[in-house]
C-alpha cells in the first residue's frame, strides 16, 4: 500500500511550526524587501533620465527641429528666469499618467529606428500629423501639464494686460483648455495648419 504524501498547505505548516522556520521567513523578507527597494530606485532613476532636456534632444530629430524653436520662445527664456523643459510640458507628473504617457512614447521610437522623421524635410511632412496626436493629447487631458504651471484663478487682472486676461476668463468660462488657443507657444506650427477661428 502506497503512502500519499501530505498536501502543499500540510507541509507549509509543518515547516512553519519548526523552530528555525521563523528565521528563514524573516531572511527572505529581508532579502526580498531589499532587492524591491535598489530594483525600485534603479528603475525611478532610468525613468526619470528619460525625463532630462539632455535625454530629449539626444537624437538630432529633435535636437535639429523641436528644440532649435523651442530656444526661441519665452518657455526656454524670459525675464522670471523660469525654464519648462521638454518633460515638463510632454510627460505628465503623477505616476498613472505618466506610466501611461511613457508607454505610448515607447511606440514614438519607432519613427527614430525606421527614418521615418529622420531629415529636416521628412520631419516637417510628418509635422501636422505629430502636431494632431499631441494636441489631442492635450486636449484629452484638459491641458493637465501647462496647468502644472498656469491656472486661471492664479491670473491677476491687476498685472496682466486686460485683452488677454478677458480672453482667459472668456475661455475659462467657456470651457475651453490652454491648448484651444496655444497651438503654437513652444513649436512652429505645421505649414498646413488652419486656425479654426479664422
Amino acid at each position: 500500500m502506497s503512502e500519499t504524501k501530505p498536501g502543499v498547505f500540510r507541509r507549509l505548516w509543518e515547516f512553519l511550526k519548526k523552530p528555525s522556520a521563523k528565521y528563514s521567513i524573516l531572511a527572505i523578507s529581508s532579502v526580498g524587501f531589499v532587492s524591491g527597494i535598489i530594483f525600485w530606485g534603479g528603475f525611478n532613476t532610468g525613468l526619470e533620465m528619460t525625463n532630462s532636456l539632455e535625454f530629449c534632444i539626444s537624437c538630432h530629430e529633435m535636437r535639429d527641429n523641436v528644440y532649435q524653436e523651442y530656444k526661441e520662445t519665452i518657455h526656454y527664456s524670459n525675464r522670471t528666469g523660469v525654464r519648462a523643459i521638454c518633460s515638463d510640458c510632454h510627460v505628465p507628473k503623477d505616476w498613472t499618467h505618466k506610466m501611461i504617457r511613457k508607454s505610448k512614447a515607447s511606440f514614438e521610437v519607432w519613427g527614430k529606428l525606421t527614418g521615418v522623421i529622420d531629415t529636416k524635410e521628412k520631419f516637417e511632412a510628418e509635422r501636422i500629423k505629430l502636431a494632431t496626436h499631441e494636441w489631442q493629447r492635450m486636449k484629452d487631458s484638459n491641458s493637465r501639464e501647462c496647468r502644472n504651471c498656469h491656472s486661471f484663478e492664479a491670473m491677476s487682472p491687476e498685472l496682466q494686460k486686460q485683452t488677454p486676461y478677458k480672453k482667459h476668463m472668456k475661455a475659462k468660462e467657456d470651457g475651453k483648455t490652454c491648448i484651444d488657443c496655444h497651438k503654437g507657444i513652444a513649436h512652429h506650427l505645421p505649414k498646413e495648419y488652419e486656425d479654426p477661428d479664422e
